[in-house]
């Protein structure tokens, strides 16, 4: 098993910093805002992708970042949560 897993471990990884730099153009380009689920999931899971590579392709600094990367992403998930409840109740009202 984890043979298999250390072959697909760049791929994964690749996959994730595809999606982070995907993420990354559309936010740069205007077609995304910082506040939308969308860039903020995209950046959770692509730091994820990249945490999994990084178990078998060990680098301190890189898993550093990229636990960064999914705490900051949490916190940006919980904050377009919180803004859409809030839009929620005050539509209810």
């Amino acid at each position: 098993m984890h043979d298999i897993l250390f072959s697909i471990s760049d791929y994964v990884g690749m996959a994730g910093v595809v999606l982070l730099l995907l993420a990354y153009f559309f936010l740069s380009t205007g077609r995304w805002i910082s506040d939308s689920f969308i860039y903020q999931s995209l950046n959770f899971i692509s730091a994820w992708l990249i945490l999994f590579s990084l178990c078998f392709h060990w680098n301190l600094s890189s898993v550093i970042i990229e636990i960064a990367w999914v705490l900051i992403s949490l916190m940006g998930i919980y904050r377009v949560w919180k803004k859409q409840q809030s839009k929620q109740a005050d539509a209810k009202v």
